[in-house]
């Protein structure tokens, strides 16, 4: 363990930007400082891209600091155009609420939130009945159009056009700044690198507004080395909640990364001390598998839960092991009598068990040369699984070389 936050937040790599780093090290230093991050309620679970700015929270914690997650169920109702090329879709009340129950959960699973320790809360308490007018007043007197449309996310979208909605944004959340800092004595936010310009305008009105001197702090926008956008693979966004990417689908993601990843993710994504992931990036050629496990491993543990963990590196195993047990790759269950006469159509096993999102790309995975039945490569489009592939129970369906699925006979 470092000596202070800020060397471990540098060392691991999420030090971006700040806006006084000595002022900052000082206050944390001096006392137990209150920071924050927010998470806008987009949908009823996060993803891998969310995890970043959790562990952000769970250092802050861990140095005996309080953090504070901060939901966002009124300006879900805005969107934020931060690293965003066009406008949201609007949410119904009804569908941020349900949004965010599941995100309470899921943060709940990583922070310790209750007296003396971290907060939780939603920002639809302190904007939701805040009229108009009166907000224009007490708080849009502060800002300065010119200073917001030199803002990075003003600017980038000012070519495809910014609706009036979006523009706004940015007042809001500076004033969840103040609010946190007036009445919880938040010093200190931090987010993605595409917040800067938010945070140094809630930071702008905490100096105003409170006369109180806050600080933010950074972490980079991550990309994989091949480019792509963090927690996105061909099949979408890998997400926390396991109904929607299953602990197995999870601890794959992370098994799978590119080797030129394994280090920085060993950093951002676990808690593992400094001297056991220097040496796991010592690995090379083919013992870095070691380390894409261990890495793979602590995700899905931190995210799931030690068990679940467990049972995806035995189901991993399993795919390579007659002798192993199976019993945690994905599987659905269908009746004896859908393989019997002509079978079930390939096509329909391939979406009813979510490997494919419809019958046409079922189809051009298979003229890939991509989809096997019980191991054997199946080149014809309007193959059926019958009775006599049926083995132990399943019929094994793989989709390259990562995604497998068992239909368990019930």
């Amino acid at each position: 363990m470092f000596d202070n936050f800020v060397d471990e937040m540098k060392w691991r790599g999420f030090f971006e930007q700040c806006t006084d780093e000595e002022g900052l090290r000082k206050l944390l230093a001096e006392e137990k400082v209150t920071g924050y991050i927010g998470f806008d309620p987009t949908a009823d679970s996060l993803h891998v891209g969310s995890l970043l700015p959790i562990m952000g929270l769970v250092h802050l914690q861990k140095y005996g600091h309080r953090p504070v997650g901060i939901v966002g169920g009124a300006t879900a109702m805005v969107g934020d155009p931060s690293g965003k090329s066009e406008l949201r879709q609007m949410l119904t009340l009804e569908k941020i609420e349900e949004n965010l129950d599941g995100i309470r959960q899921q943060l709940s699973h990583h922070i310790d939130f209750g007296e003396d320790a971290g907060l939780m809360l939603n920002n639809a308490d302190w904007l939701k009945d805040y009229g108009y007018i009166e907000f224009l007043r007490d708080v849009g007197r502060f800002f300065s159009v010119n200073q917001m449309l030199s803002r990075d996310s003003v600017k980038s979208r000012m070519v495809k056009g910014l609706s009036f909605i979006e523009f706004n944004y940015m007042i809001l959340q500076a004033y969840d700044f103040m609010v946190l800092n007036r009445d919880h004595g938040c010093r200190l936010q931090m987010g993605g690198n595409d917040q800067w310009g938010n945070i140094c305008s809630g930071i702008d009105l905490c100096r105003r507004f409170n006369q109180s001197r806050v600080f933010g702090l950074t972490f980079p926008l991550l990309t994989t080395a091949t480019g792509a956008k963090m927690g996105k693979t061909a099949d979408g966004a890998v997400w926390l909640d396991p109904a929607r990417t299953s602990p197995y689908d999870f601890y794959q993601y992370w098994v799978n990364v590119d080797d030129r990843d394994v280090s920085r993710f060993l950093r951002l994504y676990t808690l593992l001390g400094r001297q056991e992931i220097e040496e796991l990036e010592k690995m090379q050629g083919a013992d870095i598998r070691e380390a894409k496990k261990a890495l793979a491993r602590e995700v899905t543990s931190q995210v799931h839960g030690q068990e679940e963990a467990d049972k995806a590196v035995q189901a991993a195993a399993a795919l390579f092991s007659d002798s192993a047990d199976t019993s945690s790759v994905p599987s659905s269950q269908r009746p004896a009598a859908d393989f019997e006469g002509d079978g079930l159509s390939l096509l329909e096993a391939l979406v009813d068990s979510g490997l494919m999102k419809s019958k046409g790309e079922a189809r051009r995975m298979i003229r890939q040369n991509a989809v096997r039945v019980e191991g054997e490569l199946i080149s014809e489009e309007m193959f059926s699984i019958t009775s006599d592939l049926i083995a132990d129970g399943k019929v094994a369906l793989q989709v390259g070389k990562r995604r497998h699925h068992h239909i368990r006979i019930s």
